[in-house]
């Protein structure tokens, strides 16, 4: 019998073995490997990637929903997260009373009631007398010079060793800018015209007052100018010309001072709940903290944009006039502040390391802040 190799022929199931066995390389042939990668696709379309759930966090801010500043700051970094991660993350922004008050705020995050909180270090200062240095102090650090201490001068680093016992990770989350001076229904020439002053402002600023004579008295926003046309308080401070012409000071105080001693800088902190955030993977925890770094930049654009919008209006439609403390009244005002705040020193521990550093970077900065800032701005306005 003639074999069929021998013939030249073979039957059909050979010529499948051999196309599925390959050539004599015994790799696969074109038409076997398209076989195989289409059967893969398949098995693929019959088992679909389980899709990543979102991520959803709470916020608790301490402010109303959208208020110009530090409340659109919270829902922007809210927005930012949701957008950089592709939706894997979303943050609900909670304005205050909606799922706790102002002051509830830190514990809200260090509870993990919610995962995320946005306020200002000064609400904590009965609690961690030190945490007022990361919002302002009296003659302190402006703006920028506040971001230098906290991202190159260790800063950050003793933020984050203050509230670690809390469970809580602090990051910059917003700035609003310096502050003015407040706002005064009759003059103050010498220090002596604090004495017996009924003002409203909080923090170290109403220590300074209290030490200087004055009668600090403790009012929510919503009720400043109510009491100013009352007679209740003669002076108060709230934040820069564009939050204060918008709750309408101008209707009921003519005269506004200058500079914001108690708050040249006006920081908002984003709380992120620390065994929240050490169970994002690598990326999402990258963009919370790129988010909030963001929103610091953009919101001091904001907050100079707007308060000198605003200062315009206030000097050229509203009849305000802006009045520079007079050099011995700054005089009484920087040395009081020295004294109240140079307690922290004495303090020790953390209080005292916190004091250290922020001074520490404060001289570094001043040399140049002095021979670039102030003396560029003497030179330009003449």
């Amino acid at each position: 019998m003639t074999s069929r190799r021998g013939t030249g022929t073979e039957t059909p199931g050979a010529t499948q073995r051999r196309e599925a066995s390959g050539s004599a390389g015994g790799g696969l042939s074109r038409r076997a490997a398209l076989g195989v990668v289409g059967a893969s696709a398949v098995a693929g379309l019959a088992r679909p990637a389980i899709a990543q759930p979102t991520i959803e966090w709470k916020m608790a801010t301490a402010w109303p929903a959208d208020l110009p500043g530090p409340g659109r700051s919270a829902q922007r970094i809210c927005d930012a997260i949701a957008e950089m991660s592709d939706g894997r993350m979303r943050v609900r922004l909670f304005p205050v009373n909606e799922l706790v008050p102002a002051g509830q705020v830190f514990d809200a995050v260090s509870s993990g009631t919610a995962q995320m909180g946005h306020a200002a270090s000064a609400y904590w200062q009965e609690r961690m007398p030190a945490a007022v240095f990361f919002t302002a102090i009296p003659f302190g650090l402006m703006p920028h010079e506040h971001v230098t201490w906290i991202e190159q001068a260790g800063g950050q680093e003793l933020w984050v060793k203050l509230y670690e016992p809390y469970g809580v990770r602090p990051f910059m989350g917003g700035n609003s800018g310096a502050q003015m001076g407040g706002w005064f229904t009759r003059p103050v020439a010498t220090p002596e015209d604090f004495r017996d002053l009924k003002v409203r402002m909080p923090g170290l600023g109403g220590e300074v007052m209290r030490r200087l004579g004055a009668t600090p008295v403790s009012l929510p926003p919503g009720e400043l100018v109510s009491s100013l046309r009352s007679g209740l308080i003669e002076a108060a401070e709230f934040l820069g010309p564009a939050d204060d012409r918008a709750l309408g000071f101008q209707d009921v105080a003519k005269l506004y001072y200058a500079p914001g001693f108690h708050e040249p800088n006006g920081l908002s902190e984003a709380l992120v709940n620390a065994v929240a955030f050490d169970g994002l993977a690598d990326d999402l925890k990258a963009i919370v903290q790129a988010a909030c770094r963001a929103e610091t930049l953009a919101s001091m654009a904001e907050g100079d944009w707007r308060n000198a919008e605003a200062l315009h209006l206030l000097t050229t439609e509203d009849g305000v006039e802006v009045r520079r403390y007079p050099p011995p009244v700054l005089e009484a005002l920087r040395a009081t502040a020295g004294d109240v705040v140079n307690g922290y020193a004495e303090a020790g521990g953390l209080e005292r390391d916190v004091y250290k550093s922020y001074f520490r970077c404060m001289n570094k900065l001043r040399p140049w802040s002095r021979a670039t800032t102030r003396w560029f701005l003497e030179g330009r306005d003449g």
